[in-house]
């Protein structure tokens, strides 16, 4: 049931191919089951609409608390994973979540993890760190809302604009306690590992640079279909919120995940 072809803002999987539709390019919408696809794509697409799974579908996916575990802190564990094989052996590596990795590699991966449920696919036999990197912002980029959430995005951005450095870590500390607990520990997590990727002289991937990397991806923009001029005005204060949240202490932050530390490691 398509409709006519649109343009896409945000950049998302074709579900027939499952390789990205890039910003601006157009794309065809199923107006039932909203499935997306590139307009080459259609042909292949099956033509009845099949009711898609709500938990764990791919790639259309859900909030982050759809993927979080029952018991804290709640990380999702595609997220643990990814962090865990990245401080295992990327700490050494150029250019950590600025080099991207194979397009293709990433997908395959993110597609294993998702899929997997309790058994997991050991990331160590990923040659390329940078592909496990991609798989990480790969799955943040593609959650129906961002990090901080539609709804308290412009508190994020309100906050990070203010000029005094006590007055903006109060107010940032008190949005971050606002969010929704999978998206607070999550975002915790996150940030304990950005402080240590930017601590390696060897990454050359300081507070600046990784902004500029999570900025769109943990930040986004406060709807799911912002105009092209809120994309533009949004990207600086989306690095904006990035660096300074990587500013506050960390014991601010492992208050939030070091409660049940062991929970974190994955089996």
């Amino acid at each position: 049931d398509p409709v006519p072809p649109l343009q896409v803002i945000r950049p998302e999987p074709c579900h027939v191919c499952g390789s990205r539709i890039r910003f601006g390019k157009t794309a065809i919408k199923c107006c039932q089951c909203q499935l997306l696809l590139h307009t080459k794509c259609r042909e292949q697409c099956p033509s009845l609409c099949t009711p898609r799974p709500h938990h764990h579908a791919w790639p259309r996916e859900g909030v982050l608390a759809d993927f979080a575990p029952s018991t804290p802190p709640l990380v999702p564990t595609l997220v643990v994973q990814c962090v865990t094989e990245v401080e295992t052996r990327g700490l050494t590596e150029t250019g950590l979540y600025r080099v991207p990795g194979a397009e293709q590699l990433v997908r395959e991966w993110k597609r294993k993890l998702l899929r997997a449920g309790g058994a997991l696919p050991a990331l160590s036999s990923v040659a390329d760190i940078h592909v496990v990197c991609g798989v990480l912002k790969d799955f943040l980029r593609g959650l129906k809302e961002p990090l901080v959430t539609f709804s308290l995005h412009p508190a994020f951005l309100r906050a990070a604009d203010i000029p005094d450095d006590a007055a903006r870590d109060t107010a940032l500390r008190h949005v971050v306690s606002k969010l929704p607990p999978a998206n607070r520990d999550t975002l915790a997590f996150l940030m304990l590992h950005l402080l240590r990727v930017s601590h390696s002289p060897d990454c050359k991937m300081d507070v600046l640079n990784l902004s500029r990397v999570f900025g769109p991806t943990l930040v986004g923009h406060s709807s799911a279909n912002p105009t092209p001029l809120a994309i533009m005005e949004d990207t600086p204060r989306q690095c904006k919120v990035v660096a300074h949240l990587l500013s506050l202490p960390p014991n601010f932050w492992r208050g939030f995940v070091e409660t049940e530390q062991e929970n974190l490691v994955p089996m």
